[in-house]
């Protein structure tokens, strides 16, 4: 696997990065509205295109949660004879074909897939759920990506599909736990513009789909936020956020 050339970082570097970010994330949450309750969100370190190295120097710093955007990426480092006897919770957050998910099912440590946007692909992790799980009983996190900006080239479910596909999983795919929402949103919004349309959409459909499916909404998860905006993402009420660059630092331009 060749990996993007960056500015090496020592582990000093990431222990720094690291406490930044939650830092970033404490304040943060002191400034979000009550009705968000007291919960840190969960912080995953996107280590897309990133060495193992740099991987384990943040799981020794004490990140735990890492999400990897492409399929063999995720295979190759969760396979890592370095990495996969650390107690890493890996997720996939990229778009997933259905005929790849057999691969990132087998993976060591899978903690959740947050790409699920279809009946079908969630109809195939649910049947091929049942290979790989370690427990009769255990079920396979996941969270259903919605489109909220309505970009074409932008993957998830359309915001009027939601409730149903979320309804389908809960009554129809019995190794699946339904855990929340996720968004990538637009990019480059400006929140001094106001709240980020997204992020405020995928709330109201959160709340929309509890209203309906009679969820509580303290069990349905936002995932919305990344290096750029998380901190706005976490005053809008996200639960998760992806933070990659301001962990590992930037990737490379494209040549």
């Amino acid at each position: 696997m060749i990996y993007s050339k960056i500015i090496k970082l020592t582990m000093a570097d990431i222990a720094e990065n690291l406490k930044l970010v939650r830092d970033k994330i404490s304040n943060a949450c002191n400034r979000r509205s009550a009705e968000f309750g007291n919960n840190i969100p969960r912080l995953v370190a996107v280590s897309k295109t990133k060495p193992p190295n740099l991987i384990i120097d943040a799981y020794e710093n004490g990140q735990q949660h890492f999400g990897e955007n492409y399929v063999n990426e995720l295979v190759d480092k969760a396979n890592h004879p370095d990495i996969k006897i650390k107690d890493i919770k890996w997720h996939f957050i990229g778009h997933l074909q259905r005929n790849k998910v057999n691969k990132v099912l087998a993976i060591p440590n899978l903690f959740m897939v947050e790409t699920v946007d279809t009946e079908k692909l969630a109809s195939t992790v649910d049947s091929a759920w049942q290979k790989y799980r370690k427990q009769d009983d255990s079920q396979l996190k996941i969270m259903v990506q919605v489109n909220t900006s309505g970009e074409k080239e932008k993957s998830g479910c359309e915001i009027s599909q939601t409730s149903t596909l979320v309804k389908y999983i809960i009554n129809n795919c019995k190794n699946l736990k339904f855990m929340g929402l996720m968004t990538i949103g637009a990019y480059g919004y400006d929140p001094t513009n106001g709240p980020n349309p997204d992020f405020v959409t995928l709330k109201n459909c959160r709340d929309d789909i509890c209203k309906e499916l009679n969820l509580s909404k303290d069990d349905v998860e936002l995932s919305m936020g990344m290096s750029t905006d998380y901190e706005h993402a976490i005053e809008l009420g996200s639960t998760s956020v992806r933070v990659g660059s301001a962990i590992f630092g930037q990737r490379p331009p494209k040549n």
